[in-house]
């Protein structure tokens, strides 16, 4: 299945990159005032990995590592699994699932061209919402605890758009826009 869709038109092509004399808690803050999950990590303009928040949590934090002078270089991950620009989405989707990443670096020749995550291939082609769930092996509703948590962002049940601020209204996660109509008309 494709989804005619390539890399190029979904992944993130603005990257946000540190060198990899960043101590953690400085690349913690890039990651934290952009709002991303991962970075990439370059020394004179030269690609040499990616590090993200969970080889922070699970390769430093975890194991009682002092952050202070922990080094970027020591916990980036350095043998990539990439994707080319020119690869079908559902492609790239595919490779996250198989090797269990969200971040899929994006690589032309040598050089990191751009990173893709889920969250950029919802945005473009929210159809694979449900190839995601299905793929993914995500809990079905009856294993979740019962109090659980709504999500932030995802699949509006009413429009079928994918919006970063969804919330749930009657029992339906619905986007702002949808979630407005409704109070409207109640």
């Amino acid at each position: 299945m494709k989804s005619g869709i390539q890399v190029a038109d979904a992944m993130t092509i603005n990257v946000i990159s540190v060198t990899s004399g960043f101590t953690l808690p400085e690349c913690a803050r890039v990651m934290d005032s952009n709002h991303i999950g991962a970075v990439v990590v370059k020394d004179d303009g030269q690609s040499l990995g990616i590090i993200t928040e969970k080889d922070i949590v699970r390769k430093a934090v975890a194991k009682g590592i002092s952050l202070k002078k922990a080094k970027v270089r020591d916990f980036m991950e350095t043998e990539l699994i990439t994707i080319n620009p020119d690869a079908d989405i559902y492609d790239a989707l595919i490779k996250m699932r198989d090797n269990n990443i969200r971040h899929l670096p994006v690589v032309q020749g040598n050089e990191i061209v751009g990173l893709l995550t889920i969250k950029d291939i919802l945005k473009i082609e929210p159809q694979l919402f449900e190839l995601i769930v299905e793929k993914f092996e995500l809990k079905e509703e009856s294993r979740k605890p019962i109090n659980r948590i709504i999500p932030t962002e995802g699949i509006c049940q009413e429009c079928g758009e994918y919006s970063e601020k969804v919330r749930e209204v009657k029992g339906t996660v619905l986007c702002e826009s949808c979630a407005k109509q409704e109070k409207l008309f109640a």
